[in-house]
């Protein structure tokens, strides 16, 4: 124990800076002693089990930055300091260095119980250590282990990187016997820390097993497709204009004065993000991964419009279906104050007293207009939409209802319900993807539009009303709710009961990886037909026409497809669309470096506390949001600066 306790005193000193009492007790599984956790295999493997267990939950809003950190969903007021403290604090710009908000550095922050990843570093280089010494650990078995011990280090190192910038790399444990400024680690260089993170990747990938044979046991460990498509994204990344020859980050130097961000923009990094996905796609494909399509044989003459909305909702909310390259087992979006209860609004006028549920994370009107019109192109570029007439797109307007058979609205928008203008003619990705005030929402027990007896519940939320600011806390600040989120086979029951139908959270899906692909071919080499066979297969499941027809018959820029630079922002929207709210736009926009601009701007949203469709209808500034350089990265705690004579603050803090 005594040896332990050393080793931790100077390993936490140099990686973390950090005051060690809080490591010093630190004994994975609670062994005596360091040799007892290698000396057989199931020992070995609760310690493998424990290298895992420091991955950050990001299935759950409170540990994610991503979910409510950024310009995508906002929380009300009164649910500020209560469920969610940290990343709402991001989003109003309260972040500072004395006790940073997730702080994934030296751990808990803002946050109770979030675990410090350079804690995982260490622990997976006691693993690596030691692996060697379990005396009845088959060769196969060993070499796996080890693979995914390796991917995991990099994984945590990844994280860090994206989140703080140049890190300190934690390759080896340092010696007891090592000298003092050995452990007085500094940053590295971003293409250093890059390049040991694919080098792991590299080392995992040979040895990973291609698929998950006992799915009963294993599911959600790592495989060669998720170390290769983990790879694509780093190296995306490394080559996006945030790392790429970034020069308003020429100041950010070590204290001997190393450069740490590149000034030269390499167009090569491109190339090799795009061998890193297409390496990642093959491996994907060969094992039988596709774009998820929902199997409409399950409700019986179900209409093409939910047929697709179930496409897309569960690509992302059922567990393990084909397009799920890795799922985070560490976060299962279950429990009454999961991810998904927190989604869903009251929709049951039956039941209105069920509080099981809080209903209050709440996109934002930005993202409402982000998604294209019906025709596939953004709503203010279609010359046809909404009668072209853009300005008019908070206008109030009228479903027709069933009763008329040419009104397509009729599966989206409750019949003869007043909404606005905004809700009408978009893509099904918006109805997969948002709740809204009149918006049908399809599932939640009721599957069957053609069943009188069990009409398909639609979302009511003007004040006053069942999913309105009347209900406490339990309401949206924006008038919208993310139903990508929730699952359709979650059930609102009587009491305070939500069956929650539980999957674990989506890290990467193939499509995700697809739209990688397109962006980084045409960053290298400008449209193709190659680009366009990845966001097009996107499109198609989405309902969509192809890039070139939507654009050439659709749009006042028909032209805007056939540049780089224009091809570039459509493939940005599509994957803010495609992805939305599954915690990417967070880091798309950094690491395009467009946050300074979508970031800056007012957070918006409907006049929530109003009774009538008129009154309602009429956007509300609700916070202004500000972005400035230093936002780009966390800082450090200034206690790890004051132990550590080498490590200097992130830039800008």
């Amino acid at each position: 124990m005594k040896h332990i306790k050393a080793f931790y005193f100077v390993l936490m000193l140099a990686l973390l800076g950090s005051s060690c009492k809080k490591y010093l007790d630190f004994v994975p599984d609670n062994m005596a002693v360091l040799d007892d956790a290698f000396s057989m295999r199931s020992a070995a493997e609760k310690y493998l089990f424990t290298c895992y267990s420091f991955m950050p939950i990001t299935g759950n809003v409170d540990y994610n930055p991503a979910f409510t950190g950024g310009d995508e969903i906002m929380i009300p007021v009164e649910m500020q300091g209560v469920d969610v403290v940290a990343n709402d604090f991001l989003a109003h710009n309260a972040q500072n260095i004395v006790n940073p908000y997730i702080d994934y550095w030296a751990g808990g922050g803002g946050v109770n119980g979030l675990k410090s990843l350079y804690r995982g570093i260490s622990t997976c280089n006691i693993f690596l250590d030691n692996v060697h010494k379990v005396p009845d650990l088959y060769p196969d078995e060993r070499m796996r282990w080890t693979a995914e011990v390796k991917f995991l280090k990099a994984y945590y190192h990844y994280w860090l990187l994206r989140s703080y910038g140049p890190i300190p790399l934690g390759k080896e444990n340092i010696p007891i016997t090592s000298e003092v400024d050995a452990f007085y680690l500094k940053r590295s260089p971003v293409d250093s820390c890059v390049g040991y993170i694919v080098s792991l990747l590299d080392e995992a990938a040979m040895d990973l097993p291609v698929r998950i044979d006992n799915t009963t046991a294993e599911l959600g460990r790592i495989t060669n497709p998720v170390a290769l498509s983990l790879k694509a994204q780093v190296l995306v990344m490394a080559a996006s204009p945030l790392f790429n020859g970034n020069t308003e980050f020429a100041g950010y130097k070590n204290k001997d004065g190393e450069l740490l961000f590149n000034q030269t923009y390499d167009a090569a990094k491109w190339q090799k993000a795009a061998q890193a996905c297409s390496d990642a796609i093959k491996a994907c494909e060969a094992v039988g991964m596709k774009l998820y399509r929902y199997n409409s044989n399950e409700v019986t003459g179900l209409p093409q419009e939910y047929v697709t909305q179930m496409s897309l909702r569960n690509s992302v909310t059922e567990k393990w279906n084909p397009e799920i390259i890795w799922a985070n087992t560490q976060s299962w979006t279950s429990g009454l104050n999961g991810l998904q209860a927190n989604s869903q609004p009251k929709i049951d006028k039956d039941r209105a007293s069920n509080f099981s549920f809080k209903g209050f994370l709440a996109p934002t009107l930005k993202m409402a207009e982000l998604f294209y019109s019906e025709n596939g192109v953004p709503v203010e570029e279609d010359k046809t939409w909404n009668g072209g007439d853009y300005s008019g797109r908070y206008d109030i307007q009228t479903a027709k209802g069933a009763s008329d058979n040419s009104d397509k609205h009729r599966y989206y928008i409750k019949d003869d319900y007043t909404t606005s203008s905004l809700h009408f003619n978009r893509e099904p990705r918006f109805y997969s993807s948002l709740g809204f005030d009149g918006g049908i929402w399809y599932g939640q027990g009721r599957f069957d539009p053609a069943d009188a007896n069990k009409p398909l519940f639609w979302v009511e939320a003007k004040t006053m009303q069942v999913a309105g600011g009347s209900s406490g806390e339990r309401y949206s600040g924006t008038g919208y709710w993310p139903k990508k989120l929730v699952n359709a086979k979650n059930v609102i029951g009587v009491s305070n009961t939500y069956d929650v139908e539980s999957y674990p959270w989506p890290e990467m899906r193939l499509a995700d990886l697809y739209l990688l692909y397109a962006e980084v071919l045409n960053e290298s080499a400008g449209p193709s037909a190659e680009v366009f066979k990845y966001i097009d297969s996107v499109r198609s499941r989405a309902g969509l026409r192809p890039v070139a027809e939507a654009w050439t018959n659709y749009s006042k820029n028909p032209s805007k497809y056939t540049t780089k630079e224009g091809l570039r922002n459509i493939i940005h929207q599509e994957r803010l669309i495609e992805l939305a709210f599954e915690g990417k736009r967070f880091w798309d926009i950094r690491r395009w470096k467009e946050a300074p601009r979508l970031m800056n701007q007012p957070v918006q949203g409907w006049k929530i506390d109003q009774q009538t469709a008129l009154m309602y209808y009429r956007v509300q500034s609700i916070f202004t949001q500000t972005f400035q350089l230093k936002d780009y990265f966390w800082p450090v705690k200034e206690s790890e600066l004051v132990i550590n004579k080498n490590l200097v603050q992130t830039y800008g803090w």
